[in-house]
Parts: C-alpha cells; sequence; structure tokens
C-alpha cells in the first residue's frame, strides 16, 4: 500500500447506491441496452459532440477509429506518437497501415507541428493526436494542416476528460476522438471507452465496428441501404464492415452516469494540483515550463531537466521513502518507438525522437487524483527539490 497511490478509491458509496438501485429494478437486462444508449446521450452532451459510442475500452475505441480510418482512406501511412499508448500504435500495425513516429513538444508532451509537417507525404492519410497527462496537444495550425492536406485528425483524449482548446473541450476538433473511464481516469465504468464524432456517417461506422460489423447496429437508413445491396442475405445477420465484439454493458453504463456528476470537480482539482505542484518543483532541477492553459491533469510530470542518472535514482530513491507510487516513462511507458513489437513490422521515423527518448530515460508520472491536499503535494515537492 501507498500513503500517495496513482488513484484514489474513485467508486464512491453513492455510485455503489446507483447500481443497487438499478439491480432491483423488474426484468434488469445485463447486456447492452437503454443505459448505454442514456450514457452516450449525456457524454454528448457534456462533451458537446453530436455522436457517441460507448465501448469496452478506450484502446477498443482505438482499434474502431483505426478500422474507421482504413474503411474512409484505404491503406497509408498514420503519423503518430512516440509517447502515447501501445493502442494507438497497435491498430495502426494490425490493420496494415504504416505508424510514423514524429517527436514531441516538450511543453504539453504532444506531436509538434513542425514535426508534423515534416512528416507529411503522398502516402499519408491520418494523424493521431494524444493528449498525454491531460494537456491539450491541439494547435490551430495542426488542425489546419489536416484539413489542407485532406488528412483524417484523430484525438485520443483517454487522459485529458474536460481539457480544452481555445476554450472547447478537446474531443470536438478532429473527425473522431477517443475516452477512456478506465479505473485510473478522470471517472470511471471500471473498464469502458467512447468514440465521439460530429460527422455521421463515422457514428454510423462506429456502431457497426463496435458490434461484428451488423448493419442491425445502425440507423434505419444506413440498414435499409445496405439491405437493398444485398437482397439476397438475412439483412439481421449481414455484416457491412469486418467488425468486432467491443459493446459495453448496463452495469457500466449505470456506473458511468453516476460518476458523469463528479466529472466537473474532478477536473478542476486535478488542474488546482497541478498549478501546486509546478510553483512548488525546482524548475532549476525540474521540467515545469508546461502550457498551463486548458489543462485537464490526469497525472502529475516529473522530468529531469538534464540527462543525469544518478539524480534521477535519487528522485526513485525519494519516491519510495515517502510511499508514492509512480510509473517511469510518463504515458505508456516512454517511447513507443523503442517496444520490441515494432521491430519486425513496418514503421518510419521522422526525424530524431530525442525528446521522447529523454522522457523515457529521465521522465515518470505520480498520481494526481482529488484526494490530494497542497500541503501533500508541496511536501512532496520539497523532498523531492532537496534529493
Amino acid at each position: 500500500m501507498y500513503k500517495w497511490p496513482l488513484i484514489n478509491d474513485n467508486i464512491t458509496e453513492s455510485d455503489k447506491e446507483a447500481l443497487i438501485r438499478w439491480l432491483r429494478e423488474p426484468n434488469v437486462r445485463f447486456t447492452q441496452s437503454k443505459y448505454v444508449k442514456k450514457l452516450e446521450e449525456e457524454w454528448s452532451n457534456w462533451l458537446g459532440v453530436k455522436y457517441s459510442v460507448f465501448v469496452n475500452s478506450g484502446a477498443s475505441a482505438n482499434y474502431i477509429m483505426t478500422s474507421i480510418l482504413k474503411e474512409l482512406k484505404g491503406d497509408g501511412e498514420v503519423i503518430v506518437p512516440p509517447i502515447g499508448w501501445v493502442s494507438d500504435i497497435a491498430p495502426v500495425v494490425n490493420l496494415g497501415m504504416t505508424p510514423v513516429f514524429v517527436d514531441v513538444d516538450p511543453h504539453n508532451l504532444a506531436i509538434s507541428t513542425e514535426n508534423i509537417k515534416k512528416a507529411i507525404t503522398d502516402k499519408t492519410v491520418g494523424i493521431v493526436l494524444v493528449h498525454a497527462l491531460g494537456f491539450n496537444g491541439l494547435t490551430d495550425e495542426i488542425i489546419k494542416i489536416a484539413d489542407e492536406n485532406n488528412l483524417v485528425l484523430i484525438e485520443d483524449c483517454c487522459e485529458s476528460h474536460g481539457a480544452t482548446h481555445n476554450g472547447t473541450r478537446i474531443g470536438n476538433f478532429g473527425l473522431m476522438s477517443n475516452f477512456s473511464f478506465y479505473f485510473g481516469h478522470h471517472i470511471t465504468t471500471v473498464e469502458g471507452g467512447m468514440v465521439c464524432t460530429n460527422d455521421e456517417n463515422v457514428y454510423e461506422y462506429a456502431k457497426m465496428f463496435r458490434s461484428h460489423g451488423m448493419i442491425r447496429e445502425a440507423s434505419e437508413k444506413v440498414q435499409n441501404r445496405i439491405a437493398a445491396q444485398n437482397p439476397k442475405l438475412n439483412p439481421l445477420f449481414t455484416f457491412a464492415v469486418p467488425g468486432y465484439n467491443m459493446r459495453n454493458t448496463e452495469f457500466n453504463a449505470v456506473l458511468g452516469l453516476e460518476q458523469l456528476g463528479k466529472l466537473d470537480h474532478a477536473v478542476q482539482a486535478r488542474s488546482n494540483n497541478l498549478r501546486v505542484w509546478l510553483d512548488t518543483l525546482d524548475g532549476e532541477k525540474f521540467q515545469t515550463d508546461f502550457l498551463f492553459e486548458g489543462n485537464s491533469n490526469f497525472s502529475l510530470p516529473l522530468i529531469l531537466k538534464t540527462k543525469d542518472t544518478p539524480r534521477f535514482r535519487r528522485v526513485l530513491e525519494c519516491l519510495k521513502e515517502n510511499e508514492v507510487e509512480y510509473r517511469v516513462g510518463t504515458a505508456g511507458g516512454g517511447n513507443q518507438a523503442r517496444q520490441p513489437y515494432l521491430r519486425t513490422r513496418k514503421h518510419r521515423i521522422v526525424g530524431s525522437l530525442d525528446r521522447a527518448n529523454h522522457i523515457h530515460d529521465f521522465g515518470l508520472y505520480v498520481g494526481n487524483h482529488t484526494d490530494l491536499t497542497k500541503e501533500q503535494i508541496i511536501d512532496l515537492c520539497e523532498a523531492l527539490n532537496d534529493c
């Protein structure tokens, strides 16, 4: 047990009571039904998008979005970040496309505008932008680059619920976006995720990919069109796309509906914690010049200013002495381009990945959650400064 874990126990008594009330409803249904639909609607309202599709994880949402990208654009190259999660890269690889890695901006840990520009070729079909650790990774120029080059912009917001760009919540700017409701994130459905979009065609694809590719998941208009094109097939068992089984359950949706009411508070508390953290850490030893505006900080970044292995070891010892849980390498364990699954699979690296490598070797994060106090954060920062 840690005095400072990565996440507090974020399933409350009121959450449990909501689940009990639901279980006591007559003829309760556990598989995807009305509460899944209700969560999708309420999440869309909160985020400000037209459509949301509830799936069984944020990683599943990555697979669905990449599958839609392939339906729309075919095979090609996808510009991806080295700092993110394996599920940002694995679907690109497994679906026969080519991930193209570019380095990140040290101030928000997202792939930078200039590096994206250098990676675009006539084979490029999309950009995966990860809003890492709760920072806004977007710039107006990235949005413009995607539009001018007819590239599909995908936003991975799994660590960044409530972060904003120009005052609008992220997840609204790409053709599609995803969020994770894993136990360690801003709110939880234990396991769960959401695909979000303002595009009706993407929405129809997402529903079909979620459920085996069956057209009965789609709107009546789409069902009728595809059924008319395939008159010899049973419409109940017509598979329009090579889909998956990534549905979620009523249990998870009921929990999500209860948790959603706490999200705004969680976003504000996490942002306040980050401010105290960055204001107290020694900027001569640790990176503190992150882009603070619009953040919804998933965790508290701790990255050495310079390459200093002895100091990094002392930092780890300090965290252990203070019983603080941490993860080396920040999001996803550091530079994904150094992982063994890529060694025998097609990929490209454009430019150096110096910043991603520095984060991999000399960076980590500690948990950020609503139970932390200002005094707790200051005390740990002072211990880290002294180490």
